[in-house]
């Protein structure tokens, strides 16, 4: 009876997503009162028989904020292009979205609904959740972007790292930069220096 019920779940969910699939609020709290499942945050459950591979943190953020893009230096270091570690989650928004309460350590970014979706991947957490991740190029446009705020020496660097990697053309970074035409000047005169 239990599996029939869950079956239709992803290994994490949130309350929605299990009143959705047609679990009563009565059986999803005695789901939880057997052990079957476990309330990892508020409103959020993982079934307790399926395993536990995933970033939490990310998986709250996925399932709370559907447009949640990882971005600049979270990004970065999973693109393995920075040595940095936040110390909290850089999450991108479209600017005119809600910022949902999170658990998770994350710091929310609004970027410009006409740009937000170019460069952007999607990251799969477990099945039936992902969460968005801008690709390395877009990663370093923005940290050029946002330089002032973000130290240029992490676009720097990132640059320098992405430069370094097979099949990377400055070309594809460029056509993408054109998108972001403030950041375009900054972004040549660095692959100048470094490529000069």
């Amino acid at each position: 009876m239990e599996s029939i019920d869950l079956a239709a779940l992803p290994p994490t969910f949130t309350y929605q997503q299990a009143r959705a699939a047609g679990l009563a609020k009565r059986r999803l709290y005695e789901l939880r009162d057997k052990g079957a499942l476990e309330l990892v945050s508020r409103g959020m459950f993982h079934q307790t028989a399926l395993p536990w591979d995933a970033d939490i943190d990310l998986i709250e953020i996925a399932l709370r904020a559907r447009d949640a893009t990882i971005c600049l230096a979270s990004a970065l270091a999973r693109h393995g292009l920075t040595d940095l570690i936040p110390a909290t989650i850089d999450i991108a928004l479209p600017r005119t979205s809600w910022r949902p309460i999170v658990a998770a350590p994350v710091t929310w970014h609004t970027f410009q609904e006409d740009t937000f979706t170019l460069g952007r991947d999607t990251l799969a957490l477990e099945p039936g959740t992902d969460i968005g991740i801008y690709n390395p190029q877009r990663c370093i446009i923005d940290a050029f972007r946002l330089r002032h705020r973000e130290g240029p020496d992490l676009a720097n660097g990132a640059l320098r790292r992405w430069l370094r990697g097979a099949g990377n053309h400055p070309s594809t970074l460029l056509d993408l930069a054109a998108h972001f035409p403030k950041t375009q000047f900054a972004l040549r005169a660095a692959l100048e220096v470094l490529l000069g």
